[in-house]
């Protein structure tokens, strides 16, 4: 298959023009070498998140002259790339956070991953990136599990982490959208991802919300999966770890509204007005918030349920307190793929340290949306969400 591409940048550092046939993405042309040195697996009790990568890896190289090369599975060893690539520079790439799932009968399933490849397609046309088959990526990645697939763990309180990466490989020193680029996969089996609340995977945590500190703000790119969100709040979490905190809840505006939680969405379970019960989120039209997959998947279970309202609306941090005061507040937490669903029990903010009842009220939702989700990602539960990687 070819696709057609025509591409103008101008600026003071190029000007050019290029209209030509080049390949696509296909998966039929997948080349598999596979390792004559395979590793010792880590025991699950001993796994550190994102510490031990399994024996392959995937990856796809772009050339605007030619299109899509052949995608290669070899084993996972280093790049060889020019010190030079803009992806170095200036930040031009992207990834996304999957996970593959064991079932108690030897299936491997991975959760909702077509909502993953559309998302980093989304950030890759913002970063100039170029264009790719979500389709025929995932066909790839599900190749790559299967070759590994004894690296899944065999436990559900274990997954094996499947991180797509898309970065620019241009050897210039030079802003401009990239001409080369590498579309790669690696995998890593991972237990919990707060390895200092202990083993369990139902902890709850602290969080530091500080107004001096922001993640996004609206107009910039805190709606994509770009590498560029995270280097900077690293240092705002290093001063979240001395004051006992484990995550930074993110305030934005005069108005301090609740954003995101560390690397993670924020969910409010509370009584609302006329006594009854909903569950809110802030919404995703103001481009602050990332569009997680763990979210939208919270947000579709609540629904269906049909028990309780489910809102989409901004929060402040005043009117959150003043609903904590009337004892409003049932639960709060944040939602993403490393640890599904995190609890709150308390929140640092002004000197002040608020409790949060989300565990002294039982954190029954909580459980029940992470019991549920985990229940169809290990096949307990048939669900379409989950997606073996053999079919």
């Amino acid at each position: 298959m070819i696709l057609r591409i025509t591409r103008r940048v101008q600026g003071s550092l190029c000007n050019y023009h290029f209209s030509r046939t080049i390949a696509s993405l296909q998966s039929s042309n997948l080349q598999i070498i596979k390792t004559q040195e395979p590793k010792i697996k880590p025991r699950t009790e001993e796994l550190v998140f994102g510490k031990s990568f399994s024996d392959h890896m995937l990856y796809i190289d772009f050339d605007a002259e030619k299109g899509w090369g052949n995608p290669v599975i070899s084993k996972y060893e280093n790049f060889s790339l020019p010190p030079s690539i803009t992806g170095l520079h200036y930040g031009i790439q992207c990834f996304e956070g999957m996970k593959a799932y064991k079932t108690k009968n030897e299936d491997v399933k991975m959760f909702r991953p077509m909502l993953n490849m559309l998302r980093m397609k989304r950030t890759a046309e913002k970063l100039t990136l170029p264009d790719f088959n979500g389709e025929e990526f995932l066909k790839l990645i599900k190749e790559l599990i299967k070759l590994d697939a004894d690296w899944v763990p065999n436990s559900t309180e274990a997954s094996l982490y499947v991180r797509p990466t898309f970065i620019s490989t241009d050897p210039m020193i030079g802003v401009r959208p990239p001409v080369n680029a590498r579309l790669y996969c690696i995998t890593c089996p991972v237990g919990p991802y707060y390895p200092q609340e202990g083993r369990e995977l139902f902890k709850s945590v602290k969080l530091l919300a500080d107004p001096q500190f922001v993640r996004a703000w609206e107009g910039g790119i805190g709606g994509y999966k770009a590498g560029g969100n995270y280097a900077p709040t690293l240092s705002i979490q290093k001063e979240a770890a001395t004051k006992n905190c484990s995550q930074v809840l993110w305030l934005y505006g005069p108005d301090h509204l609740l954003t995101e939680v560390g690397t993670m969405n924020f969910f409010v379970f509370r009584k609302s007005a006329d006594g009854h019960q909903e569950l809110v989120t802030p919404p995703l039209s103001s481009g602050l918030i990332l569009p997680g997959v763990t979210r939208q998947s919270v947000l579709d279970l609540a629904r269906s349920w049909g028990e309780f309202s489910v809102v989409e609306e901004n929060i402040t941090m005043a009117a959150f307190l003043k609903e904590l005061e009337k004892g409003n507040i049932i639960e709060v937490f944040g939602t993403g793929t490393a640890c599904m669903i995190c609890p709150v029990h308390s929140i640092l903010f002004q000197d002040k340290e608020y409790d949060i009842p989300t565990m002294t009220n039982g954190a029954h939702l909580s459980k029940r949306l992470f019991t549920t989700m985990q229940d169809i990602q290990v096949g307990n539960i048939e669900h379409e969400w989950a997606e073996s990687i053999y079919s």
